[in-house]
């Protein structure tokens, strides 16, 4: 963990300032706590859709976790005054593996949540539940949840 923490680090300092940019076209990086806890990835792809990707450690029944979703973001239904940032609801559909010991799942992930967009789009605050059918090695169902941050630095080149 301390060495992804010192690579965000890195990047962040070493951003010229061209590359910091609004969030809606950006790239961003930051934590999310929860089950599981670990890293969160997020690159907007259009204005309202994005890819979001996580590397974690699962406290239930232990291992590495990783996945990634595509986002819809619909910003109409909560809508702030002027100046006082974005409330968009989102929901998706992606992948995950958790990898415990010799034990792999792979399953289907539907995440829905809810992200607040700061004024000045540099960072954004999330709460997410994610319920997950698994294929592999059988079927069941686990459920992901958590909240986390991310801050904004790289622009994209749509």
């Amino acid at each position: 963990m301390k060495k992804y923490t010192a690579v965000a680090v890195l990047l962040l300092l070493l951003a010229p300032p061209g590359v910091l940019y609004s969030q809606d076209g950006g790239t961003g990086l930051g934590i999310i706590v929860g089950e599981p806890a670990g890293i969160s990835f997020k690159t907007w792809i259009s204005d309202r859709s994005a890819i979001d990707a996580g590397l974690a450690w699962s406290f239930y029944g232990g291992g590495f976790h990783s996945h990634a979703d595509y986002l819809w973001h619909n910003f109409m239904i909560f809508k702030l005054e002027e100046g006082k940032g974005k409330l968009p609801l989102y929901m998706g559909a992606g992948g995950r593996v958790k990898v415990s010991g010799k034990e792999v799942w792979l399953g289907i992930r539907v995440p829905i949540g809810l992200v607040y967009i700061f004024p000045g789009d540099r960072f954004d605050i999330f709460l997410e539940a994610a319920p997950v059918l698994n294929l592999v090695p059988g079927t069941g169902f686990d459920l992901n949840a958590g909240a986390g941050f991310r801050y904004f630095f790289i622009k994209n080149t749509r």
